[in-house]
């Protein structure tokens, strides 16, 4: 009983903010006498702290108690094909320390080096050392299998996809890790703190390198049966008239319509209409931007190649909304004109579109609040045991 009175009292801190006795016990329905000895108790361990002093009139005042967001700490870490992001927060969710560097990597050896030695960086930046990280949370391209100890399904990062990578990572970052599919942090952290707040059936599709989808529905993030929910990359886009799209094969390493849709395909469709010397998609809509009509061509065919994936996800979710991220996705001010127009052409289902807020930030920002729904808990725990 006097743990769940812990509890209680350290929820609300958490939930609530900084507040008095009096308050507490008000809130939690907990008798002063109780939330004392709980103040105390937390006190003692770390857990909480006084934070000032509060007068609703003459008399005495009361102190303060927040909860104490230096008694442990999260590490965020978003490896992606391009660039590498990592952010150390405290249990309030707070930033200390952050670091991101282009992901140069050529083979899973060197990029699980890379991502070592950044996270030690990073953790030693914010001056902690890394017995002081309650909890670890890498976003990455593809499917983790927990089981098998491997991620599936990321052909845009050399070598990522063999046995035991799993192992390897929680051998250079720490016991307790997890491994998530980054489009699924993303559409975390647009609920967390995006544009998705409140928003309890939603997807985030991730445009850029790849092609990924997080779908939350009745606010929960949805993995599907074996992990790969979401995985629209491998929507089957542009089968022939007559069937399948060539002789019986294995499946290709990066689908039919990340193919189609992703970075390299928008400079491949600029190209088919005369823009010249363009290297990125980045490119193509800056062009665009300046009014260049092969450029904006370009945008209008990526954009109904889009809305071929919010048209299925629709048919099938039927999403309160749809939050477009990714390098591609922040240019949603170009394609949100042409994307609606070929999704009134295509279906009568036509959630609304959004930009995501939290722009290349989104990964992080999942892995950080996913590492804080463990770590506030981890904490409390060990602190509690170690009487």
């Amino acid at each position: 009983m006097r743990e769940l009175n812990q509890r209680a009292v350290l929820n609300r801190l958490r939930a609530g903010g900084p507040a008095t006795r009096p308050q507490v016990a008000k809130d939690t329905g907990l008798s002063k006498p109780t939330v004392g000895q709980a103040l105390a108790d937390l006190e003692e361990r770390g857990l909480v702290r006084p934070a000032g002093r509060h007068s609703a009139g003459p008399g005495r005042s009361a102190v303060l108690y927040e909860a104490n967001p230096a008694a442990g700490h999260v590490l965020g870490v978003d490896i992606g094909r391009e660039r590498i992001r990592l952010a150390v927060a405290d249990l309030a969710g707070t930033v200390v320390s952050r670091l991101e560097e282009r992901n140069r990597c050529r083979s899973a050896t060197s990029l699980v080096r890379t991502v070592r030695d950044l996270a030690a960086h990073t953790v030693r930046t914010a001056g902690l050392t890394r017995g002081d990280v309650v909890a670890t949370v890498v976003g990455s391209p593809g499917v983790p299998d927990p089981r098998g100890r491997v991620l599936h399904h990321a052909p845009n990062l050399p070598g990522w996809g063999r046995k035991g990578l799993l192992d390897e990572l929680d051998a250079v970052l720490g016991p307790g890790l997890v491994v998530e599919n980054d489009a699924n942090l993303a559409a975390v952290g647009e609920r967390e703190r995006g544009t998705a707040r409140g928003v309890d059936v939603f997807v985030c599709v991730t445009v850029g390198t790849g092609i990924g989808m997080g779908i939350v529905v009745n606010g929960q993030l949805f993995r599907g049966g074996h992990g790969a929910a979401g995985e629209v990359g491998y929507l089957p886009y542009g089968w022939p008239a007559g069937g399948m799209p060539g002789p019986e094969t294995e499946p290709p390493p990066q689908g039919m319509l990340e193919q189609a849709a992703a970075a390299r395909s928008v400079v491949e469709i600029a190209a088919a209409n005369g823009v010249q010397g363009v290297r990125t998609a980045r490119d193509v809509f800056r062009l665009a931007r300046s009014g260049d009509a092969g450029a904006w061509r370009a945008v209008e065919e990526e954009a109904a190649r889009l809305a071929f994936v919010v048209a299925s996800v629709a048919a099938v979710i039927d999403p309160e909304l749809v939050v477009l991220g990714g390098g591609i996705g922040s240019n949603t001010d170009l394609l949100q004109g042409p994307l609606e127009r070929a999704l009134a052409r295509t279906t009568p289902l036509a959630p609304r579109i959004v930009a995501g807020e939290l722009g290349e930030d989104a990964v992080l920002v999942g892995a950080i609040a996913t590492a804080l729904g463990t770590a506030r808990d981890l904490v409390f725990d060990r602190r509690t045991q170690a009487d």
